[in-house]
């Protein structure tokens, strides 16, 4: 265990002392250099809105994409271990919405002044907003974000269900006619399955974790109204075998392949579909009179009767609260010019960028007149329906121990169909109050 520990120090020194030579190269040969460490995912993207932030600078700075692991983990792990490291070569980072409060906590990251922070709220989406902050104080610029919506055979449900009730209700008589009949969500032990919990529950009107550290999953009936639909999903005749193992992809290569009838999922589904292999789904496969799929060329694909709607609701009365991701740009403390790097930030998460962000990269804007753009439109089809679910949105629950809070429900709600709605709600608000209070082991 020494041993280890003792390698660790030597490479976070090693670690940081390379960045330091690196930053002092750079500022003696030139303008202060402000890194832009981003994932992996439409890197080409963040690293054009760099460029076009340097040379909106005129000299005075360069802003430099570094790319991060694939991997959402990795990327927080290599993160955090650059600024506890106190690495001056970290100035700028796009984070996660769900690290907002534990890198706020930890001291990684600048609370935005107020006359930048009045800038950023400007014309930003309600609930993007809402994941940057923390304690009434905003700690990132929201840059992109995401939002799950319904997506349906409109030959196999003319009009799409408003319940989960009654999309199961609709499921089930389907299977019954030897149709297309699973409904597609996230129920794999991972994050997905969290957040298909939480969108449930915060659409019955409860909440998870206060920001406070107030565990409130058992006040209430919300949390026992959520498990009763994952339950009951997962238990239905028509539920996809492999609900327990299925993250995004899966339920957008099973809609494809015509066995769904519904799925939840985020956009990036409907560009598949309309993009051709190897990049996409190119349509999906060929469907018979009835709905079926076939090896037929019968002229008819599945994306001749594919269509989206609103995130099915708990209350029938109440709009559902769909559970957003996205990506936060945040300062960080251990770099070198924070007035610079607010400023860097504001341009990186203009118009110009975020549409590009939006057109190349697959990331919905955070800003709200983009949704009015024609070109934005042109891609996003179901633009409306997505700014509509973003502006009535919820977010994950704003503590720095949420990554451990994720990691027990994961555990406890996997698989959906061993769920228990008469006794799992005690069992998972202890669990998470010990995360909260990091007592005892996350499985």
């Amino acid at each position: 265990m020494g041993r280890r520990r003792r390698l660790a120090a030597v490479a976070s020194g090693a670690l940081l002392a390379a960045a330091m030579l690196a930053g002092c190269a750079a500022e003696a040969s030139g303008p202060p250099v402000l890194n832009f460490y981003t994932p992996a995912d439409n890197a080409s993207g963040y690293a054009a809105a760099a460029e076009a932030c340097t040379a909106e600078a005129g000299g005075r700075y360069r802003v430099v994409q570094q790319t991060l692991p694939k991997s959402a983990d990795d990327q927080r792990l290599q993160l955090a271990r650059r600024l506890v490291a106190g690495d001056p070569a970290v100035d700028l980072m796009g984070l996660d919405v769900i690290w907002t409060a534990e890198f706020a906590e930890a001291g990684w990251i600048e609370p935005w002044p107020e006359d930048a922070a009045a800038a950023v709220t400007e014309g930003t989406l309600k609930g993007p907003l809402e994941t940057a902050m923390y304690q009434g104080r905003l700690w990132a610029a929201p840059l992109n974000t995401n939002t799950q919506l319904l997506w349906y055979r409109t030959d196999l449900a003319p009009t799409p269900p408003q319940t989960w009730d009654e999309m199961i209700d609709m499921s089930e008589r389907l299977n019954q006619q030897g149709l297309p009949s699973y409904i597609e969500v996230q129920g794999a032990q991972y994050e997905g399955i969290v957040v298909w919990f939480n969108t449930l529950m915060t659409s019955a009107g409860g909440q998870i974790v206060s920001e406070d550290g107030k565990v409130l999953l058992d006040d209430g009936d919300a949390a026992r109204q959520a498990v009763e639909i994952m339950h009951r999903v997962a238990t239905s005749p028509a539920a996809d075998p492999s609900l327990s193992v299925a993250q995004e992809n899966d339920g957008r290569l099973a809609m494809e392949a015509g066995l769904a009838a519904f799925q939840v999922n985020y956009p990036f589904v409907n560009a598949s579909i309309n993009t051709p292999p190897p990049d996409g789904g190119g349509g999906g496969t060929f469907i018979d009179e009835q709905g079926r799929p076939t090896n037929v060329d019968t002229g008819r694909r599945v994306v001749d009767v594919f269509a989206w709607a609103p995130y099915p609701r708990v209350d029938p009365n109440e709009p559902a609260t769909v559970t957003i991701g996205g990506l936060n740009i945040g300062v960080s403390t251990t770099g070198g010019d924070q007035g610079l790097a607010f400023e860097a930030a504001q341009c990186l998460r203009n118009r110009e960028n975020q549409l590009r962000n939006a057109l190349e990269g697959g990331v919905p804007p955070t800003l709200e007149a983009l949704y009015d753009d024609p070109a934005f439109q042109q891609e996003y089809p179901a633009w409306e329906a997505i700014r509509n679910s973003l502006q009535n949105a919820s977010v994950r629950p704003k503590t720095p121990a949420y990554t451990s809070i994720s990691i027990v429900l994961a555990d406890l709600l996997n698989p959906p169909m061993q769920i228990n709605p008469e006794t799992i709600v005690p069992v998972m608000a202890e669990q998470v109050e010990r995360a909260v209070n990091s007592e005892g082991l996350v499985p």
